[in-house]
């Protein structure tokens, strides 16, 4: 039997990351979950039951200003800044060395957790997240230029339409694109709007302190990148893969 458990952390002033901790009997190998920007928790609704089942704890992790984390205005939302989050959360739960299942920008986050905290990486599965050097994609900082009309022409209506082309685009099987997946996937970003649009901003303008591509040589534990054949906005490049291919120790 499955008991999940629905921590609030607390990783600095303000600042409270959402985390789903999956148990069972014994316990099992830690595996940290990150999602991308929208989704949170709930795109890997199918996928922690099949890891428990394999003997995993599933920790589930939503960065700052995703999901049900809190969504501070002053908050720096840099890829660093995120993995730095990670790292207080582990160390919150004793987890120790762990799996790191990541998504689009999770995968950055992990990638510098692995180079800042090589102690809690035990291997990393990127799900279409390659070296990124910022928090967001050139579409989504383009896009940052209309945020006063957003609450003019829809509100969260417009951004649920945006993320239901987002997942379409992403999707070689359209079909599991509903209404009703659509508002789970922006469920945090409902609860407070005004507060929604401020991270948005704040996320476009994140800066990083230090290059990632660099040092992905300095990376030891093993990495596996999984891609998708439906081609879209923020996917992995070639030549980002071929960077991997000759950077990264183990990939």
């Amino acid at each position: 039997m499955l008991a999940l458990q629905h921590p609030y952390v607390v990783v600095a002033p303000a600042e409270t990351v959402h985390v789903e901790v999956w148990t069972g009997a014994g316990g099992g190998r830690p595996v940290a979950i990150v999602p991308g920007l929208f989704g949170g928790a709930f795109t890997f609704r199918k996928v922690v039951p099949l890891l428990a089942a394999q003997g995993f704890r599933p920790i589930v992790i939503e960065p700052l200003g995703t999901g049900l984390s809190s969504r501070p205005e002053k908050a720096d939302y840099s890829l660093t800044a995120q993995s730095h989050r990670l790292a207080a959360v582990l160390d919150s739960l004793n987890a120790g060395p762990s799996l790191v299942l990541a998504h689009s920008l999770g995968a950055a986050m992990a990638f510098r957790l692995a180079l800042d905290r090589p102690d809690l990486v035990r291997g990393i599965v990127s799900i279409e997240g390659g070296p990124t050097e910022d928090a967001t994609t050139p579409t989504f900082r383009s896009a940052m230029r209309y945020l006063p009309w957003v609450k003019l022409l829809g509100g969260i209506k417009l951004v649920r339409s945006k993320v239901r082309g987002m997942l379409l685009d992403a999707s070689g099987d359209r079909s599991w694109v509903t209404d009703g997946i659509v508002l789970a996937y922006t469920l945090g970003e409902a609860r407070d709007f005004d507060a929604t649009l401020k991270t948005f901003l704040a996320m476009s303008r994140a800066r990083e302190p230090a290059k990632l591509v660099p040092r992905l040589g300095d990376i030891a534990c093993p990495v596996t990148l999984m891609v998708g054949t439906a081609h879209h906005d923020g996917d992995v490049p070639p030549q980002e893969v071929a960077l991997m291919t000759h950077a990264l120790l183990s990939f």
